[in-house]
């Protein structure tokens, strides 16, 4: 596996100008954008954009996609953005498991690996495990890629943390990570590959904005922990100290049962002690309460959930947060604010890809 040396420059690519022309070869998809259309949109200059996309070209991040009619004149050559160009790992660190995709620029996953994960069995065995899994992907960006390199690696966890130093706090129940440097720690492994790291929340929510996802949104993940991801007018939200949405640590219950943070009451100690009880129901209705309470706080257009738990009865969750909301809205004389689901086993993982790749294109990462 190769670091950031050869291939893609990554200080090329997140150059403002840069970024947004590959944010427009990337949108344009296969049909392809000439010049003349990529200066128009981004405010260039022609010079610019021609040095620019040569620039691309040399470095194998778009080719030609034809001729164009144009009126009047010579036909216009289209280009594209090659996909295949780069690559981002994104792994997911859940408490007992951990999942990982290979992701190309377009975000599409083109190798996912999964395989059990003690978090608590100590830094050096976790990070050898992930060191070992992100090795299997970057060797298949090696076979399917020609060699070139890997853009980087995204880390999605569940939180406390620093996102900026990519340094974790005190993870729930895991007391010993606090103050671990993750993201040098496993750059240093990766020999010197680019790592980010951020909250599993946080990735989520970044891959549905992304992906389209528009306006405010909160999105709740409940599976072995709870948290929260929000995005707030169109970027993530995390906060002067990246500390925002620790949503399952809000305290609903004075003196009620404790929590694995040390409080007592909190939504998440509440939640998973009706999971464990089979009540999915009365969970259900204590996430949406916690739910209520940020539409309350943030105004923002929609919930979403999702995570194992969710997933294992969505109907029970999606009705019981919607319950809760839709009663709120009846007090408040507001319009109730949507609800909807999140799937899919990979979507922490497909969302640390994008903490990689997003800020290629000059979004949010």
């Amino acid at each position: 596996m190769r670091g950031a040396g050869g291939g893609a420059n990554l200080l090329a690519l997140r150059s403002h100008n840069t970024a947004l022309v590959l944010d427009l070869l990337r949108k344009a998809g296969t049909e392809g954008i000439s010049r003349l259309e990529l200066a128009d949109r981004t405010g260039l200059t022609p010079q610019a954009v021609s040095k620019i996309t040569a620039r691309l070209r040399e470095e194998g991040l778009a080719a030609e996609a034809g001729r164009r009619a144009s009126t009047g004149g010579k036909p216009r050559t289209v280009l594209r953005l090659v996909p295949e160009a780069g690559h981002a790992v994104g792994a997911h660190l859940d408490r007992d498991e951990l999942r990982a995709v290979l992701a190309d620029l377009d975000g599409t996953v083109v190798a996912r690996r999964h395989a059990a994960l003690d978090l608590g069995a100590g830094a050096e065995a976790v990070l050898g495990r992930v060191a070992a899994v992100v090795g299997e992907l970057g060797a298949e960006v090696a076979g399917a890629a020609g060699g070139r390199s890997l853009l980087g690696v995204g880390v999605a966890l569940p939180g406390p943390l620093d996102h900026r130093r990519g340094v974790l706090h005190r993870v729930t129940g895991f007391p010993e990570w606090d103050g671990f440097p993750l993201r040098d720690a496993l750059a240093e492994r990766l020999g010197g590959v680019p790592v980010v790291v951020d909250k599993d929340t946080n990735a989520v929510a970044l891959g549905l904005a992304v992906g389209g996802e528009g306006g405010s949104f909160a999105y709740l993940h409940l599976g072995t922990g709870l948290g929260a991801g929000l995005v707030v007018g169109g970027s993530v939200h995390r906060g002067p100290r990246t500390g925002a949405g620790e949503f399952g640590h809000q305290v609903v219950q004075l003196d009620g049962p404790p929590c694995g943070c040390g409080d007592r009451g909190c939504v998440e100690a509440l939640c998973l002690a009706a999971v464990a009880r089979g009540e999915m129901g009365e969970a259900a209705r204590v996430l949406g309460t916690g739910a209520a309470n940020l539409v309350g706080l943030l105004d923002i257009d929609r919930v979403l959930v999702g995570g194992r738990t969710v997933e294992g009865a969505p109907g029970v969750f999606l009705g019981g947060v919607r319950g809760v909301l839709e009663a709120r809205a009846r007090r408040t004389g507001e319009e109730c604010v949507g609800v909807g689901l999140v799937s899919g086993e990979s979507r922490v993982a497909e969302g640390a890809a994008q903490l990689v790749l997003a800020p290629v294109f000059g979004q949010d990462g």
